[in-house]
């Protein structure tokens, strides 16, 4: 089932929290998108956009939208104090060179060794796999935003992913309209509960086995 507004800024701000000042990020489409809005205004971040922007700020104000100021997905951006631009190719060379802090995407499905299938459901096109294959091998910390179950209700936390992979064993924390997971040598952590749910709850949502926190806390 689809998510609504709230919810969707409600991962968002959790996975903010993950970001600390002077990191520079990377932001996927979709609710990834929303990170910048639920910042600390004393957090200098500098957010990374594929098409050659360092330094993207919240999203603008409605009509006060710049037509030619947009981030990776096509949306319309602010810019910070200090911000950059230039081609891809010098963006993906960023990438490459594993200078991104963090980088936070959707996801589609995510094993339980941090395998993420996140760019094609089979039968739909899509223009390509993207930057999301390199994004997630050479961030030093990929954290993926997403529900927890499909629109069947069916758990997108997996013990193998089922639709092709972006890459393999590269993701360190899911942060779902239920949990907030982390992707440990040992299997998943399940160390946070968005409530109204219950560690039980979350349990019975996800495919994978969860090995649950001694310090588990509730997100209000």
């Amino acid at each position: 089932m689809s998510m609504s507004h709230d919810i969707r800024n409600r991962i968002a701000k959790r996975a903010a929290k993950e970001i600390k000042d002077g990191m520079i990020v990377n932001l996927g489409i979709g609710i990834p998108s929303l990170v910048p809005n639920h910042l600390p205004h004393d957090v200098y971040v500098m957010f990374h956009a594929e098409n050659g922007i360092l330094g993207m700020g919240k999203s603008p104000e409605k009509g006060e939208e710049d037509p030619t100021l947009c981030n990776a997905g096509g949306f319309p951006v602010t810019i910070v104090p200090g911000a950059s631009y230039f081609d891809s190719a010098t963006a993906f060379g960023m990438i490459r060179s594993g200078y991104l802090d963090i980088t936070i995407l959707g996801g589609l499905e995510v094993s339980e060794k941090g395998d993420l299938a996140n760019w094609i459901v089979p039968g739909k096109r899509v223009p390509g796999i993207g930057g999301a294959m390199e994004l997630a091998k050479k961030a030093k910390k990929v954290i993926v935003v997403m529900n927890h179950c499909n629109k069947k209700g069916e758990p997108k936390i997996l013990k193998t992913c089922t639709l092709p992979i972006t890459a393999k064993a590269c993701v360190s924390m899911i942060i779902t309209d239920m949990a907030v997971i982390e992707v440990t040598d040992k299997g998943l952590l399940l160390k946070e509960v968005m409530a109204p749910f219950t560690a039980e709850e979350v349990t019975l949502k996800t495919d994978a086995p969860l090995m649950i926190s001694e310090e588990i806390t509730t997100v209000t």
